[in-house]
């Protein structure tokens, strides 16, 4: 028998398994303490680690007691439930970890529903044991009656469970007695997560990931079902809609660490990547060339929601990007199809727009966000829901939003939900804090964080995830307030912006450098107004009493991009430069705006 371990670490947002991992790896001896390290390793690119998300699945493994550990990090967020689904299917086991304060959280449940499913054997790790105020005896029962109301087996219910703090590099069987290391939680992976099963006969590999390398092209990431690939062997591609492809295996590489190792063959229950496999999709098979047998493809989570790309118009294009025209954002939208799974792109009727589709606003989000750093300049505009005909009925995709908050700001909150066609399903007062559930059509989040926030006080914990399509609801209102726009070109004066006070607030500092038709604030009335904020004070040499006084101005709003995206109306873009970001019109002249809306 092989001494491999696969295990998926399943978390809410959050919950601390990135720093999870590192420590295993610490305990994996696989680079010193000491050494000048990141914070996290795997979240290796600049936006997760920022944002402190995993937004892709990643791969490591350590050797423990000369035994492999495959360790496999899967995104928290429902927005990339794409790559979650796929991820467990290479995994034998997973590690639950939950705060020992919050208890399990809504997008655990989404994960967990998805490894239950396929019979993977949990193991609960209470997290975070060193906060104040922490609970971990009842999360445990949480934990206990969420599985046992997602159908868990009385194997699976049956979990040891490992308290600890990952932050302070401890765990241990009781959480009143902390340890100095990690080791009983790796002791308890070897003793009841079962090994995999090695499964002799023709080979079988679900693809289930990818890599991408700029000298190799796309590289197959699976688990290797039954039998053995070697370097060199050819082998048949068994594609989703049946057909067969012949291809050959140029290179067989293993996870070692934080890398890849080449190694001459692999045998059933190992994970691996295969060079030289082309034309692949996600959820394929690598089988035998003489007698192919396919396994069971996976299903990937539709698209929700769309957004219309297009290239930077405005007057102030090509002042910051490297990458404008429509040539550089097609090929750049075409290579992100390569590795983001849950993402389509789709052509419009003209040449230098597209409509994207992606799972939520937060998805799109660090796409665009991800493209704006490397230099690209582009429009985007209003989320949009995607609309499906099913059985004649027009329908729209419906999430389960759920809200934590304190007690007092329950009413304002439900009231706002209820207005935007949210149904409440569920109401408890756990520990002076509400826990409120909603079924909300997915048009009414967008846009709703920032309300409930404000409502709440900064305090309300919201999550939400896609449950199913249902009728369509009818119509929800948005934001009231028109938008001010600038009249002409220039740059904005703190002596303009001052009269305009009492007309709105303002999203633009004085000294802004604006153009006709750019969105720099918000009406407090309904309907849009276009006022000149580029007007400076005529000087004479008379001086009067009062004429010199200071001007006090409120500060500007800053919007963040997925507060922007959130908050354009159907009639504007959002202007994404790497420097800088402005909200326009989409018709910039003032008289033909008032001509088309007549």
């Amino acid at each position: 028998m092989q001494k491999i371990r696969n295990i998926a670490i399943i978390a809410h947002v959050d919950h601390g398994k990135t720093t999870l991992v590192d420590k295993m790896l610490l305990a994996g001896k696989l680079f010193r303490e000491g050494q000048a390290e990141p914070d996290t390793f795997l979240d290796n690119n600049d936006l997760e680690r920022e944002r402190g998300i995993t937004i892709l699945a990643k791969n490591v493994s350590i050797n423990y007691k000369e035994y492999k550990i495959n360790i496999i990090d899967t995104p928290g967020h429902a927005d990339f439930g794409g790559e979650v689904e796929r991820v467990l299917n290479m995994a034998d086991g997973c590690l639950l970890l939950v705060d020992a304060f919050e208890g399990p959280m809504p997008q655990t449940r989404f994960v967990l529903q998805k490894a239950i499913q396929i019979g993977l054997k949990p193991i609960v790790v209470i997290n975070k044991v060193d906060k104040p105020n922490c609970r971990p005896s009842e999360v445990q029962e949480m934990v206990f009656d969420l599985m046992f109301s997602l159908d868990a087996t009385e194997e699976q219910l049956d979990f040891p469970t490992i308290y600890g703090s990952a932050k302070q590099g401890w765990m241990s069987n009781d959480w009143q007695k902390p340890t100095d290391n990690i080791l009983p939680l790796l002791d308890a992976i070897i003793e009841h997560i079962p090994e995999p099963e090695v499964l002799e006969g023709t080979p079988q590999m679900l693809i289930t990931s990818l890599d991408f390398s700029k000298y190799v092209g796309r590289i197959a990431v699976g688990r290797v079902h039954r039998g053995e690939l070697k370097e060199g062997q050819e082998v048949m591609l068994c594609k989703r809609d049946g057909s067969l492809v012949k291809s050959k295996i140029k290179e067989v590489n293993v996870f070692e660490g934080l890398g890849r190792t080449k190694v001459s063959s692999v045998k059933s229950g190992d994970i691996c990547a295969l060079i030289g496999i082309d034309g692949f999709e996600i959820g394929e098979s690598v089988c035998d060339i003489n007698n192919p047998e396919p396994l069971p493809t996976i299903d990937i989570d539709e698209p929700t929601m769309s957004m219309l790309f297009t290239i930077n118009n405005s007057p102030f294009f090509g002042k910051d990007g490297k990458f404008v025209t429509s040539r550089h954002i097609f090929e750049r939208l075409q290579k992100e199809l390569d590795k983001n799974l849950a993402l389509r792109v789709v052509p419009t009727d003209s040449a230098d727009s597209w409509l994207v589709y992606g799972r939520g606003v937060l998805h799109l989000s660090v796409l665009i966000e991800t493209m704006r750093r490397e230099g690209y300049e582009l429009q985007v505009g209003q989320p949009q829901v995607i609309i499906k005909e099913i059985d004649g009925v027009k329908c729209e995709p419906v999430e389960q939003l759920t809200i934590n908050l304190p007690e007092e700001s329950a009413s304002r909150v439900i009231d706002i939900v209820t207005k935007r066609k949210g149904e409440m399903t569920m109401m408890e007062n756990k520990n002076d804090r509400m826990h409120l559930e909603f079924t909300i059509p997915s048009r009414g989040i967008i846009g709703m964080n920032n309300t409930l926030l404000t409502a709440s006080a900064g305090e309300a914990i919201i999550a939400h995830r896609f449950l199913e399509y249902q009728p369509w609801k009818g119509d929800i209102e948005r934001r009231m307030n028109g938008s001010i726009i600038a009249m002409e070109g220039g740059t904005a004066f703190a002596y303009a912006l001052n009269n305009l006070q009492s007309r709105g607030r303002f999203f633009i500092p004085p000294g802004e450098e604006v153009y006709a038709g750019e969105v720099v604030g918000e009406h407090t009335k309904e309907g849009d107004l276009v006022v000149n904020v580029t007007k400076s004070k005529k000087l004479t040499n008379m001086r009067a009493s009062g004429s010199d006084d200071k001007v006090a101005l409120a500060p500007p709003v800053v919007f963040s991009l997925e507060d922007a995206l959130e908050y354009i109306k159907a009639d504007e873009y959002v202007e994404i430069t790497p420097n800088h970001m402005r909200m326009r019109k989409i018709i910039l002249d003032e008289t033909e705006r008032k001509r088309q809306s007549r």
